[in-house]
């Protein structure tokens, strides 16, 4: 019994290891969110046990938990790098699987057709506006993009995101236009979100559908235009636990090692 006591111990050392091994090595990823594990015992009883001789048989992984606090702000001066001081998620899409995607990494550019879209070539979404700006609609989304004249027939000079989330492009006669204010997502639980890689997520059946919101309104938070994100690893507190999950792991070896005299006795005994 003890062998296999000792090897969920092993097991879930080794979990451990990884998930903090993962966290480190993502220390330098713009808007990646670290996790962290926890456990659960595992009891050997019955209705006819008595509660007195109740035998612990190991642990297992209950839950690999990510942690959504925010990350330092980067000031980069880049136009179109933002940060969300607060809660909400940007919202991507693919333009060939048309797959939707949450993320807090905020660097964007603009492509060839005026798609403002991340390092993933998923375009950005923002809420529809009319002529002065004003967003006509908070349950429609549309892909972000930058006419690359305006009306008066003006070349496209540049774009800028503001605070309130307002995507605004200049031309060359120095006029400006909103092309819409970009919209946040929001969940009922942000720890049911499914991880996709590229510090970004997806929905599920657990965190909930996306609630959607204007940057500083209600629980959105406002937008710090010219900065990103950063991890909201901290590489201190992720050795410590690194090195408490290698005590662990030595600790269920020695446990392994220590069965393995006493069996080995017990047949010295025997024989």
């Amino acid at each position: 019994m003890s062998y296999y006591t000792s090897l969920t111990g092993l097991k879930n050392a080794q979990t451990d290891l990884n998930v903090i091994a993962h966290n480190i090595a993502n220390a330098e990823t713009t808007g990646f969110k670290k996790s962290d594990t926890a456990f659960a015992d595992i009891v050997s009883s019955s209705i006819l046990t008595d509660p007195s001789l109740t035998t612990g048989i190991g642990a297992r992984v209950s839950a690999i938990m990510q942690e959504f606090s925010l990350g330092p702000i980067e000031q980069t001066g880049s136009a179109l790098d933002v940060a969300v001081n607060g809660e909400g998620f940007y919202t991507v899409v693919s333009p060939l699987s048309g797959e939707t995607a949450y993320t807090r990494a905020g660097s964007f550019s603009v492509d060839g057709n005026g798609y403002i879209r991340n390092a993933q070539n998923m375009r950005l979404q923002v809420f529809p506006v009319d002529a002065s700006g004003a967003i006509t609609s908070l349950t429609t989304l549309q892909d972000a993009q930058i006419p690359a004249q305006n009306t008066a027939g003006e070349d496209f000079a540049g774009v800028t995101i503001m605070s309130d989330g307002s995507v605004v492009a200049t031309y060359a006669d120095g006029s400006n236009e909103t092309v819409g204010v970009l919209a946040l997502a929001n969940f009922i639980s942000p720890q049911g979100l499914r991880q996709e890689g590229n510090a970004s997520w997806t929905a599920t059946g657990i965190s909930g559908a996306a609630s959607y919101g204007q940057p500083g309104s209600g629980l959105y938070g406002s937008l710090m235009a010219g900065s990103l994100e950063r991890s909201n690893v901290e590489i201190a507190e992720e050795l410590v636990s690194l090195i408490t999950a290698q005590r662990n792991f030595q600790a269920n070896a020695k446990a392994v090692d220590t069965a393995t005299q006493l069996s080995q006795t017990i047949i010295n005994l025997r024989t």
